[in-house]
């Protein structure tokens, strides 16, 4: 049975791990895949009685891990004021080092080559926590980031996320034009998104090892990025718009990846 004790004795030191994930569906992956990264899990009891809070509990109870009772104020505070659902995690991060991720990543799984999402520079969480999500649904081995001036993985990007941040290794690099190197040395196609391109996405193969390359939502690609990759292509555009949000952007791109190799 796992411990369950009162929030007010807990709360002062909730956060001392690493950082906290909420939300139903990023707390139940985070319990079903990866128990052993949950310190404790906080719960509404006044929400008790809704079966998918009852889940989490269960869940919990099946891995022993501590369950925490706490009012809806308290997950507001713990949560940042963003919406929890009566549900939050308190998680213990990765201890992989950007390297050993991006050694796992470059593994081809069976027949199928590695596919990869870099973003130079996504600031905002909602859309790299959307971003993860579509590579999670387009089974990309890994999200490549820089380190400095970009999002990371905080609790908002884990609730946008929807669990997607648990199973999709976000890896944060120091120098990424140097990573991006080291990935085209290693056989990786780099393929970069840009209004600008003459070729369309649609006239590339991206069946191969890829890294599929966007730039930040105001200003793209920076240079040095922009160079590095072997290819720039273009999402055509029918409307009166000129381009889209970097996370429909990188569905579309993912996914067009995802519809050749399951063609070929």
């Amino acid at each position: 049975m796992p411990r369950r004790h009162d929030a007010h004795r807990s709360a002062s030191g909730a956060q001392s791990a690493a950082s906290v994930a909420y939300g139903i569906h990023a707390v139940r992956v985070l319990l079903q895949r990866s128990p052993q990264r949950v310190h404790q899990l906080w719960l509404a009891p006044a929400r008790d009685s809704a079966p998918r809070l009852q889940e989490l509990r269960a869940l919990a109870g099946q891995a022993g891990i501590t369950v925490v009772d706490a009012d809806d104020a308290q997950l507001d505070k713990l949560a940042g004021g963003e919406r929890h659902q009566g549900a939050l995690v308190e998680i213990v991060p990765r201890a992989s080092d950007p390297e050993t991720q991006l050694e796992e990543a470059l593994e081809p799984l069976g027949d199928t080559p590695p596919l990869l999402l870099v973003l130079d520079g996504v600031t905002d969480p909602h859309n790299l926590g959307a971003c993860l999500r579509s590579a999670d649904a387009a089974g990309a081995a890994a999200v490549i980031v820089p380190r400095d001036r970009a999002a990371g993985l905080t609790p908002v990007v884990r609730k946008v996320a929807a669990g997607a941040a648990e199973t999709v290794p976000l890896v944060q690099v120091v120098n990424l034009a140097r990573t991006l190197r080291e990935l085209r040395e290693r056989g990786i196609w780099l393929v970069g998104l840009s209004d600008d391109a003459a070729r369309t996405l649609y006239d590339l193969d991206l069946s191969g090892p890829t890294a599929l390359v966007l730039g930040s939502e105001g200003d793209g690609m920076r240079r040095l990025t922009r160079e590095a990759c072997d290819e720039l292509v273009s999402i055509p555009m029918s409307g009166a718009v000129e381009s889209l949000n970097v996370s429909v952007a990188t569905g579309v791109a993912l996914f067009e990846a995802v519809r050749q190799r399951r063609r070929g």
